[in-house]
């Protein structure tokens, strides 16, 4: 299977927009939170080196390490996503229970987008509060992408389980 978080922005809009069943939604929804994660690690980055305060700086860091952390794993989602759809479209000829199975499997990705955008949201009061506030507006776009993912990843994750 091909690795679309390798791909240019380019190839993955082409990709996506191809009437293929990968990527997806749900990969674009991971894309988003990726995209956010990345907004609060830039913002992160400009703020370090900023202040006198140890106890301040020592905030940002930790903001830093988690946002990238996220940033990586939304990254592996959007091929993790595609994968594990593929694997839905296969189980539509399998039995009932392999469906339910495949479609159990498929949910865990969706999820985790929402799980990791919540988490990402909740560090940006960090950087709200003392963070550069000449990017006070890249941290509410970094929100307003992670509430994207987390609610497009939500329409994802099947409920009938």
């Amino acid at each position: 299977m091909k690795q679309y978080k390798n791909h240019t922005l380019n190839e993955y809009c082409l990709q996506l927009s191809a009437r293929e069943p990968v990527p997806g939604g749900g990969s674009a929804s991971a894309l988003t939170g990726a995209l956010g994660a990345s907004l609060l690690v830039m913002v992160a980055q400009y703020s370090l080196g900023r202040n006198n305060s140890k106890a301040i700086e020592n905030k940002i860091k930790r903001t830093l390490v988690n946002s990238e952390e996220i940033q990586k794993r939304m990254l592996e989602l959007v091929d993790l996503d595609a994968k594990a759809y593929l694997e839905v479209v296969r189980s539509r000829k399998l039995s009932k229970v392999k469906q339910k199975q495949a479609l159990k499997q498929g949910s865990k990705v969706p999820l985790e987008v929402c799980r990791l955008s919540y988490k990402a949201v909740q560090l940006a009061p960090v950087l709200v509060e003392l963070g550069n506030k000449h990017l006070i507006s890249d941290v509410e776009a970094a929100v307003e992408m992670l509430l994207a993912a987390y609610k497009s990843g939500l329409a994802f994750i099947d409920t009938s389980l």
